[in-house]
């Protein structure tokens, strides 16, 4: 479904010089390269084939990339429905499609920096050993790093840190939303297009976080040998390939087939394909 609704913002004009659609294409982007890189990935562990460090560099490099832009991504969806919501006759003039365009542009650079400065400090420690010796894993790789020297235990800590102020914005966001709009009688029933959407947004923000979360504290507990090296290896394991990958299969159904002109635009392809064939 992704590159469909990917095909519908890219190949509608109107569609794409909407700053919501952008923004929601970016997204989408970001999880459709980060499920092709990870797929990959999978591919090669389960034939046994092991990659040369520099290739197994790249390919957790672009997954990080790729991961981080998807995250960035979705805090961005969200303060743009702040400023949408706040301010709704200065939201053209505070984000026109010129604007949106440049604020994509900062959001790679920024999920681009974060993993490089992060992929340099392990480069220069030779952090990267385990993954020429074992096997190049995601989850596999971040327990073994994790274990290493204090420079990558710091890296990892100044990342968690960095996240979870992005989070604490994005609900002082939602705080502020709930509190300018609750005596406004959005709110009043259950199946109202605001509440469906604060629930929406909720359920993407909680399943890209909790992931997160749910690593740290098994880090955590890994790194104070709480847990046993294996144990925190299958929770990484279980974590990665279940629960990262939940929020980018919600996404495009949550986001991208709730939009009206997306789903009446593909509701329209649908409906010529089946004209032709009748005919």
């Amino acid at each position: 479904i992704i590159p469909t609704i990917l095909f519908v913002i890219f190949s509608r004009f109107s569609i794409r010089q909407e700053t919501r659609y952008m923004l929601l294409g970016n997204a989408l982007l970001s999880d459709l390269i980060y499920l092709l890189f990870y797929t990959l990935s999978a591919a090669l562990n389960a034939a046994h084939v092991h990659l040369p460090e520099e290739a197994c560099i790249l390919l957790l490099f672009l997954l990080a990339v790729a991961y981080c832009g998807g995250l960035f991504t979705a805090a961005a969806i969200i303060l743009d429905t702040y400023i949408a919501i706040l301010f709704p006759l200065r939201y053209v003039a505070i984000l026109p499609p010129s604007r949106t365009k440049k604020i994509i542009v900062l959001l790679w650079m920024c999920s681009g920096a974060f993993p490089g400065i992060f992929f340099l400090v392990l480069s220069s420690t030779h952090s990267f050993v385990p993954c020429v010796l074992e096997t190049c894993s995601v989850p596999v790789i971040l327990i073994l790093t994790l274990n290493g020297i204090d420079a990558v235990k710091l890296c990892f800590w100044l990342s968690t840190t960095v996240i979870f102020l992005c989070l604490s914005l994005i609900f002082c966001c939602y705080a502020i939303l709930y509190y300018k709009t609750k005596q406004s009688g959005i709110w009043e029933s259950i199946c109202s297009r605001a509440s469906v959407t604060f629930l929406m947004h909720n359920t993407v923000l909680f399943f890209y976080f909790f992931p997160l979360l749910a690593l740290f504290v098994e880090s955590f507990l890994c790194i104070n040998v709480v847990i046993r090296l294996q144990t925190g290896i299958w929770v990484s394991l279980t974590v990665c390939n279940v629960l990262m990958i939940l929020p980018k299969v919600l996404f495009p159904f949550l986001y991208g087939l709730r939009y009206r002109e997306i789903l009446a635009s593909l509701k329209s392809i649908v409906r010529r394909k089946r004209l032709r064939l009748v005919s």
